[in-house]
């Protein structure tokens, strides 16, 4: 059985995604435990209602980006993670963080990387003119919003969208690209080859 935990600032919709799908198609997994920097994150009080564990690490409360760090890690290994998946987890991780849990730590960004990494990706692909939006799952490198990728999903740029339109269409994506893309690692159906991501089976790993 695979332990999977988040890390998390907000709400955490792809936290619930994740954990609803383990739990309806029977991964060999569990989420065990959600972290937070956030006192405050929605994302706490869904896994408290289902009965898994939280914590807060709190970046105000620590004296450096590194101290933070230590201390995340600290917490994370309490719970022996087998996967740590970032959910809206709005801190950029120091590479060492990064390096300890290489190979086993994915994120999900809004857009199609390598385009648009950081922030404001949705106002950043209007401004541009994309004719086409989407998410990416990857692994976690020491560069941000980089790293092999796992997925990716496309949705088209309609006439007249603006920013929330647009985001609410590629958070609606992320909710299915996350989960499967966890799926496969927990059953071991990731392979990563030359910096590339091979879904074993053969599946798609793009949706459109």
């Amino acid at each position: 059985m695979k332990r999977i935990v988040a890390l998390v600032s907000g709400r955490g919709s792809n936290l619930q995604a994740i954990h609803q799908a383990c739990l309806q198609q029977a991964w060999p997994a569990a989420v065990v435990a959600v972290v937070s920097n956030r006192p405050g994150a929605g994302a706490l009080d869904y896994a408290a209602q289902h009965g898994i564990a939280t914590a807060v690490v709190d970046h105000r409360s620590q004296p450096s980006r590194e101290a933070f760090d230590d201390a995340l890690a600290q917490v994370v290994d309490a719970h022996a993670p087998d996967l740590l998946v970032l959910a809206g987890f709005m801190r950029i991780l120091g590479a060492s963080f990064v390096q300890r849990y290489q190979g086993r730590m994915l994120n999900i960004h809004p857009s199609l990387l390598p385009a648009f990494p950081g922030l404001h990706t949705h106002r950043r692909a209007l401004e541009a003119g994309c004719q086409a939006a989407g998410a990416t799952v990857h692994f976690v490198t020491p560069e941000l919003d980089h790293g092999p990728i796992v997925m990716q999903s496309v949705v088209p740029v309609r006439p007249g969208d603006d920013e929330d339109s647009l985001a609410a269409r590629v958070l609606a994506t992320e909710h299915s690209i996350y989960p499967l893309a966890v799926r496969w690692f927990v059953e071991g159906k990731l392979q990563i080859e030359q910096g590339r991501v091979r879904q074993t089976d053969g599946a798609s790993q793009v949706l459109i």
